[in-house]
């Protein structure tokens, strides 16, 4: 077992913490892949050599970790390939690790449903179902012949192969975009739909300064609205186009707030969380004749130097200086 998947138990509005998960990960071997929003895979061989430990132990030290350094549980399937890791981590509980015996992994897969398999949707599971093909076992014993000519050539030879346990994929090491979050908590429960727009006004202010101070613009924006009742919604939203331009993000939010229809809800806080990060010198934008938004933008621009000269409350709208 050389491979862990891990998901991180994170709570809402924490998956900024990600990058800084994956780090932890990276102390035990350098082959990480994000899987944004809460997991990752890591190949731990050599890593078990190195420190004198099996991959199930390993995964013990790591849930520690994340539990003294970010307050935050995990559940971990251990396995011999990437597949094989992500499919016990389906049976994995947070604090628990979840491992498939190398020799054992035929037993391992033979009782469980063909969706069990990452990638294996509703729709072929249906069409095997319908042949009887109804647990991984049985498509492991089917013909090859009859899987291809049910699901097709590629697909039956694939899926023949993962039935049988073959596990042939491998941890490709990436970056996660760390996401730019912000909170507008209420001191109490607020009612006021003009207090909740005040307050997403405000954030959007502080997302499109943070972004444009780093050079990155964000293609979507996420909305949390948090309740009295502790529950919460979110949404998400492509923008036109990427932009670190706090009057696209003000008006984004708005759309998203006004489409909850949330009219006399008692709303505890609003965040605010940019995502799909990329270097504002990669982003295009497109040009208008709009004589307002040029002016826009070139205010903004003033006011961000005031902001690194003078600090972050140097400028903002008229409308939070009440």
């Amino acid at each position: 077992m050389t491979i862990l998947c891990v998901r991180f138990q994170l709570p809402p509005m924490y998956e900024a913490a990600l990058p800084g998960l994956l780090g932890l990960l990276e102390e035990f071997t350098p082959v990480v892949e994000a899987l944004p929003p809460d997991g990752a895979l890591a190949d731990l061989r050599g890593a078990e050599r190195y420190f004198g430990r099996d991959a199930v132990r390993l995964a013990s030290v790591i849930r520690v970790r994340a539990l003294a350094r970010y307050g935050v549980d995990c559940a971990i399937g251990a396995g011999p390939g990437p597949m094989l890791a992500r499919v016990a981590l389906r049976e994995a509980r947070p604090g628990m690790t979840r491992a498939v015996p190398a020799d054992a992994v035929a037993e391992f897969l033979a009782g469980k449903p063909v969706t069990a398999l990452p990638g294996v949707g509703a729709a072929t599971a249906r069409t095997l179902d319908e042949y009887g093909l109804d647990t991984l076992g049985r498509v492991a014993a089917a013909p090859l012949s009859t899987l291809q000519r049910l699901i097709g050539a590629r697909a039956g030879r694939e899926l023949r192969e993962k039935a049988s346990g073959i596990d042939r994929g491998r941890v490709v090491p990436n970056a996660v975009s760390r996401p730019l979050v912000t909170e507008r908590t209420f001191s109490l429960d607020e009612l006021d739909p003009d207090r909740h727009r005040r307050a997403l006004l405000s954030a959007t202010e502080e997302i499109g300064a943070r972004l444009r101070a780093v050079e990155k613009v964000c293609r979507t924006l996420t909305l949390t609205v948090r309740y009295a009742d502790r529950s919460a919604t979110t949404r998400s939203r492509a923008l036109r186009e990427p932009t670190a331009h706090s009057a696209a993000l003000t008006r984004t939010a708005y759309g998203m707030y006004e489409a909850l229809g949330l009219q006399r809800a008692r709303v505890r806080a609003l965040a605010l969380r940019a995502e799909d990060l990329t270097p504002a010198d990669r982003a295009a934008h497109q040009l208008t004749f709009d004589p307002v938004d040029d002016k826009t933008r070139r205010l903004e621009e003033t006011a961000d130097r005031a902001r690194a000269k003078f600090g972050p409350r140097a400028v903002f709208p008229g409308t939070l200086a009440a």
